[in-house]
This record gives structure tokens, sequence and C-alpha cells, in this order.
């Protein structure tokens, strides 16, 4: 089995055997639901193989080709009448250079369209009969010249368009400096604007007979509305929910393939099943689907590896697949951004909103205004970093991190925001791997006592309980290497705070597996105040009332939890504690013997 990492080439998947999972019976209900469609997904989810496999059913010149391309996929048997009816003219919006100045970003632009039919006139050149023209200082007129000598023959364009924001939204994030550049860019005469104001009027004349166009977010095509308004969103349709993504039965199968040819026990393609449906599945794309998908290039990143070694991978990130996380570091800069991401790290914890936004621009990306809870979810939701978790009793959408691999960014992003001098970042790691690697949780509750208690000081922070805690813990435990990290894991039916299970294929190093119930006594509570909290001794800390009962209590879940996890795994080095903090001043930890 040959999995195609990095290839998003239909024909050479096809002909070259790769691992495909087939989707090309949307074909049909995609020509029955419009000619115009936009097609919006989180980068790396594969978009381009999406319109590959468009442009090989549908390019005239491949008719004599449709059966070694088509033949035993599921369109194959009955494919729709278009097949192999149009000439394909393709853009890819992530060739143009976002540098410089607005006339430098239009040239690249305009070059790149133009190099586009270039390519297009060299290809067809059999079947025209009428010469194109270039025009190297107005694309536009080298797109009029294509339709012309397209309109001498009997059939009509396709126009697909790969990545259709991806040069703007480059612009627009750089620190929001380049506002003045994206403006000139997607408004008034500025070239985006014009260009689809151009494809407008070529596809309600017909040249254009159909277009299908991809991108990351909404936000481009709302700032340039009045020059393309008649493409059909189909990206939070149930119907196209897995057009891009695996299914489950898919990765399974796969699996199940890898485990046969490692020679390993069958009990492995199940317990490989689980690692991936914890760090890629949990995307849903509609609010009334319940097939979730998984992220399709991390899901192969992680196949090809384990097939190549028979083993997992060490990483299940690959550091060129992370997404974009200046849209995180945007979301964490807004007033209300840095708790949002902060209330998104407890596990199952759901945003609810009315409504993701389809569309919003610029404007409201600088507009004081508009930074709202739904703004801030939705531009969250189309980068991937948040997926749909069905809805309310009262009909409200609910918006959740998708998997582990998100949570991680998370993470990330949290340590850069509560520990923004990388020499404590590493301070704070270092006090973790004593944890895990020795057992020592002293120098880990120093750490959070002495410089995570400081910042949640200045901090209005809404989680003032064990939550911000286990949080602040979280942020330096997390370690997607070893461990499967999880708060708030069901165990027997109620949920432990923190878990570090090692991965199944890290079961071999000797670190400790970890399990951490946290409690919280309000200064409030333990009739205190801040300055009588940290002059206390610990043995004054450990014999105030609340403090002792909060510990007592978290002993015993503790102990309930380890037996639990212990029955469950069977070979693990687990290690429990029980750590207790007295306001945002004092901490208790015990280990559960």
């Amino acid at each position: 089995m040959k999995f195609p990492y990095g290839i998003s080439d239909f024909r050479e998947i096809v002909m070259q055997h790769y691992f495909y999972c087939d989707r090309t019976h949307f074909i049909r209900i995609l020509e029955d639901t419009g000619n115009y469609l936009l097609f919006i997904r989180p980068r790396r989810f594969g978009k381009s193989l999406l319109l590959s496999m468009l442009e090989h059913y549908y390019d005239v010149t491949l008719a004599d080709q449709f059966q070694s391309l088509f033949a035993n996929l599921k369109i194959g048997p009955q494919p729709t009448p278009l097949h192999n009816m149009f000439f394909i003219l393709k853009w890819d919006f992530s060739c143009v250079d976002s540098t410089g100045s607005v006339n430098d970003i239009r040239k690249s632009l305009f070059d790149h369209v133009n190099a586009c039919i270039r390519s297009f006139a060299l290809y067809y050149r059999p079947l025209l009969s009428t010469r194109i023209d270039i025009d190297s200082d107005n694309a536009i007129n080298s797109i009029k010249s294509v339709v012309d000598a397209v309109r001498q023959t009997p059939y009509s364009i396709y126009l697909l368009i790969d990545e259709y924001d991806n040069f703007a939204n480059e612009v627009m994030m750089d620190a929001l400096d380049g506002r003045k550049t994206y403006e000139a860019l997607v408004y008034e005469k500025g070239p985006l604007k014009t260009l689809f104001k151009a494809v407008k009027s070529l596809s309600v004349s017909n040249a254009f007979a159909r277009t299908f166009i991809t991108g990351v977010s909404p936000v481009v095509l709302s700032d340039i509305t009045s020059g393309y308004n008649i493409a059909e969103n189909i990206y939070l349709s149930p119907t196209f929910n897995v057009l891009c993504g695996f299914e489950e039965h898919e990765v399974q199968l796969a699996l199940s393939g890898i485990v046969q040819s490692c020679n390993m026990d069958e009990s492995q393609a199940a317990i490989t099943l689980d690692t991936m449906r914890t760090w890629y599945n949990g995307y849903r794309f509609a609010a009334d689907v319940r097939e979730m998908v998984y992220n399709p290039t991390l899901s192969l990143f992680f196949m090809k590896a384990f097939q190549q070694f028979c083993a997992h991978p060490d990483q299940l990130l690959d550091a060129n697949l992370a997404v974009d996380e200046a849209k995180l570091q945007y979301i964490s800069q807004l007033s209300q951004g840095r708790q949002m991401i902060l209330d998104l790290m407890q596990t199952d914890h759901c945003l609810e909103l009315q409504s993701i936004s389809d569309r919003f621009g610029i404007r409201q990306m600088l507009s004081a205004s508009s930074k709202g809870q739904t703004f801030m979810a939705s531009l969250l939701y189309y980068f991937g970093m948040l997926t749909q978790a069905g809805k309310t009793e009262q009909g409200q959408l609910r918006l959740k991190v998708p998997n582990l691999v998100m949570r991680g960014l998370y993470v990330e992003r949290l340590q850069e925001l509560l520990l923004p001098e990388p020499v404590m970042r590493d301070d704070g790691r270092l006090a973790a791997e004593k944890l895990y690697m020795y057992g020592e949780m002293a120098p880990l509750c120093e750490f959070v006592e002495q410089r995570y208690f400081k910042i949640f000081h200045n901090r209005d922070y809404r989680w003032a309980n064990e939550l911000t805690v286990k949080t602040a813990f979280l942020t330096l435990l997390y370690n997607d290497i070893l461990y499967v990290m999880d708060s708030e894991k069901e165990i027997s039916r109620r949920y432990a705070d923190l878990t570090m299970i090692r991965k199944s294929d890290m079961r071999h190093v000797k670190v400790y597996d970890i399990l951490i119930e946290f409690k919280f006594v309000p200064l409030s509570e333990a009739g205190l105040s801040g300055e009588d909290a940290a002059r206390l001794s610990n043995e004054a800390l450990q014999a105030v009332s609340a403090m002792k009962e909060k510990m007592a209590d978290a002993l015993a879940q503790v102990a309930d939890y380890g037996e639990a996890i212990r029955r469950k795994y069977g070979d693990l080095n687990l290690r429990c504690y029980a750590v207790v903090s007295l306001g945002y001043e004092r901490i208790w930890w015990q280990a559960q013997v």
C-alpha cells in the first residue's frame, strides 16, 4: 500500500495505485447543486486533490483516458453527461507573492494568471483555431482573449480556483500592518476585485460555464462581494461534510492492511485507530451530521510512517503541517480572545452561538465593536481550530476543539501568553520533566506558585477555581511525544482532572504515567487575605481546615481513579498526586501512596 503524502495530483494517485478515498460520487451532486460553487475547508484538508479530480473528470482532452482514470471509481459505471466536456482553466493563488506594494502584488497576481493562460494555450492548441494573446500589463485582457478563442469551439470553460484567499489573507494577517495594502487589493478598483468582476461577467455570459473555488475562510469573498456575488456557498452544507477528509472506516481499512503487512497482531490495528481518532479525528462541518472526519494530510503522514517503520511516528504533528498560528495569535490579542483560549483548554468546553458567520470582512476584523464571540469562534472554526459539536436544546450551535493536535496548538499559545520569556518557559519544562521522569512534584508546584500565580493576580480570568490551576499545570506538562494528555478523562463514569498516559508505542520509555487531581480553596473560604496566605508556613497551610477537607477529598478521588486506570491499562508505571491551591497564593500537594 502506498500513501500519497504531499501528492495532490489525481492522475498520479490513481495510475500509481496510491491509497485513495473515493469522492467521485460527489461529482453528480455538485453538478446538481449549482454552476458557481465556493467550498471552504482548513489548510491541508485535500482541497487541491478535489480540484485535480474535477480537472481530470471534465477535461475535454482526457476523454480517451476516462476508463483508465475512473472506471474503478464510484462515478465510473454511470458518469454524468458533462464528463470530458470542458476546457479547464486553473489558477492557484497560493503561488501569488504577497510581499511588496500593491503594484508588486498586482504584478504577481497578473503574472500568475498569464502564466496559467500560456499553459492553457499550449495545452489546448490542437483544439483552438484562434490565437490567444497575452497582455503582460493587464491579465484581464488575456482572459478575454482566452474566452474569444474558446468561443470558436463547441466547448466552454470550467474555471477552477485553488486557495483563492491565500495571498490576500497573508497580507491581511501581517500583524494587521497590511490593512491598507489589503483594502487596496479588494476594494473599488483593486486588482483582486477587478479580476473577480471579470470572472463574474464571463460567468453570466456563459463563457465560464462553471466555476469551483476553494479557500480557507470567507473573509476575502465578503470584501469582494459586489465583484463576485454569484457563488453558492456549500461549505456548511451537511451534504458535503465528507467531501474532503477521511471517514473512520477508510482509516480503519488502511490500518488493517499496514498491520497485516508488518506481521503485527490484529489488535494493533484497533490500538492504532484509537490513537489516530484521538489526534486527527473530530471534525464536523455541519451541525446536523454524526460522521466525524479525519484530517487527511495528517492521517497520511501518520500512516506512511507507520507502514515504513511498523511503528507509530514519534511526532504526531508534522511541523510542516501545523495550522497557521498567526490566526490563533490574532485571536489571543483581542480583548476577549485570551479568555476564550483559556476556556477552550477545558476538556469538552463548548462555545455556544446562534450560527457561524458565513461572511465577514476586514473591517469587521479591525472593528472593536464586531470582535465578539461569534466572530472569534467563526474565524477559529474556518481555520480548523474549532469544529461543530451539535446543538443545544435551545438550538444554539456548539463549537469545540476537535482533537489533541489542535489542543496542542492552544497549549503552545497559552505558554507564550502566560510565560512570554523563552527562559521562563524552559524553566517550566525542566520542572515538568522532573515530575514525569523522576516523580518529583515539588519543583513543578513551586514554579506554578512563584511564576504563574503572579500572572493570575494581574489577569481577570473567569475560571477562578481549580480549572485555571489545572490549565497552568497542563501547559507545562504537555508532551505529545510521550503521552496522550487528557484533562477531565472519564474513568468509571467520573472524571479525573489530568492524566498523562504513555502512548502505546512509548510504553518502553522509562517515565512515569501521571494522574493529578486538583482542588481550589478561595481565600474567602479560608478566611484569609492574600498577604496572610503568602506568609503561612507549610505546616500552617496544611492546618487550614478548608485545605485539609479538600486534600482529603482529592486523595480519595485519586485512589479511586488510580485503581480504575491500572485495571484498564495494566502495564502502567503510575504516580498519583493531589494538588490543592489556596487562591492564587499557595499550593499543597501530596502523592497518593
